[in-house]
């Protein structure tokens, strides 16, 4: 029976509680044993310090391999130079390599301007120490002039040395498979991961998809509205739609689910759960015969 391949994304704690709070949904995730986590890295590397304290409390509470973001808007080449070595000397064998946003007030966008241009810094700075991950877009980047050219420029990440790419959330599973065959036909051949959103609360959702071009499905708007404020009606129907989600991404050849957390063990855990029992039961299912008396 084939492993699911997961990961999880968390950002760092601002406050001592929540570092607390977030040492205790750790050790609800590793249960299921991820391929690794990742840790966000602020706007214009604002939260720098921040993704170095919570990559160290990770390791101090769990043997499960962490993958610090990096990104470049704002700094220049030596200063993320410092951070890849800050990375290697902590262990660290892979990255999310993020061109990121420059914060509100800041004008110098640093010495590099895409996220190809710090695939080819780690690379010319560290050879293939590190794994890389980038970003894909299913839906396209909602600053790309087109989808063609949004996946011209993922190529030209890979081309830099990236191994693999992980998606910004989506809810609409055709948007990821076009994407696939659109850059099968560029020849960028690496694995894609599906970046998976689960509904926490559907109004940060809308928030959060209005920034970065996410759609949300008007059917699924609709049902979401139509429970109001029943809380257990709308956490319900996220996980099962999100399982299904997840079921048909798999189904079709995804090569592992990247869950953004929000921090939150809940409801990542649940949908998880579901995806390996009903793996284990189909397991059971379809084994052969001989298998079953064995």
């Amino acid at each position: 029976m084939k492993q699911i391949d997961i990961s999880f994304e968390f950002f760092p704690p601002k406050t001592a509680q929540s570092q607390e709070n977030l040492v205790n949904e750790i050790s609800k995730l590793s249960a299921v044993n991820p391929a690794f986590y990742s840790i966000t890295y602020g706007a214009g590397g604002s939260t720098r310090d921040g993704t170095l304290r919570t990559m160290e409390l990770l390791k101090q509470h769990t043997n499960i391999p962490v993958a610090p973001h990096l990104s470049c808007i704002g700094s220049n080449r030596d200063e993320l130079i410092d951070v890849l070595h800050l990375y290697k000397s902590a262990g660290v064998k892979r990255i999310v390599a993020l061109r990121g946003d420059l914060p509100s007030g800041m004008g110098q966008s640093g010495d590099l301007r895409y996220a190809n241009e710090l695939v080819a810094l780690i690379r010319e700075a560290t050879g293939n120490y590190f794994h890389i991950e980038v970003a894909a877009y299913p839906e396209t980047h909602p600053q790309a002039k087109c989808a063609q050219s949004d996946i011209k420029n993922l190529k030209r990440k890979i081309e830099a040395g990236a191994n693999s790419a992980i998606t910004q959330y989506f809810y609409n599973p055709d948007a990821y498979f076009y994407f696939l065959d659109a850059c099968n036909r560029e020849g960028i051949h690496v694995p894609i991961t599906p970046g998976i959103m689960p509904v926490h609360s559907f109004s940060r959702l809308l928030r959060f998809s209005d920034v970065c071009g996410a759609e949300v499905p008007q059917w699924m708007r609709k049902r979401f509205e139509s429970y109001g404020d029943d809380v257990e009606s709308i956490r319900a129907f996220g996980i099962e739609f999100v399982h299904q989600l997840c079921e048909r991404l798999l189904k079709g050849g995804a090569p592992g689910l990247h869950f953004y957390t929000l921090n939150h063990a809940e409801p990542v855990c649940t949908i998880v759960r579901k995806l390996i029992s009903g793996r284990v039961r189909s397991y059971v299912r379809d084994k052969p015969l001989s298998m079953e008396k064995a």
